[in-house]
């Protein structure tokens, strides 16, 4: 696997909490772990938005294995570490980790995408 050089502006930016106006606001939390097949950039992370009372409404993290769609019953299916949340309800679909700059940019294209939406009803 190659350096990802994005990977240390990330970890600068652990417990960022950034405003997003209206109440709503964006949690970064990244910190190193060794590597390992769930978790092979070497780090653990969760980016959140939040909505004015606290409630996550956006997430992107590698907390957690995400379980593949019941149509996917066959064995040796690898388990996705990286997923996405993409509403308060959403258990998690996987998400391609391919490095520190597009976690950042897909997470808050994300993030502009759901606020929009909020702010047009």
């Amino acid at each position: 696997m190659r350096e990802d050089r994005g990977i240390e502006i990330l970890l600068d930016l652990h417990d960022q909490i950034i405003d997003q106006g209206g109440g709503y606001w964006v949690k970064i939390q990244v910190w190193r772990v060794e590597i390992s097949a769930e978790v092979p950039h070497g780090i653990r992370y969760a980016l959140t938005l939040h909505e004015p009372y606290g409630k996550r409404i956006l997430g992107y993290d590698n907390a957690h294995a995400v379980k593949p769609p019941k149509k996917f019953k066959y064995a040796g299916r690898r388990l996705s570490y990286d997923h996405k949340h993409r509403h308060v309800h959403d258990k998690g679909v996987p998400y391609e980790f391919q490095d520190a700059q597009q976690l950042l940019v897909g997470f808050f294209n994300e993030v502009d995408r759901v606020l929009t939406e909020v702010r047009q009803k």
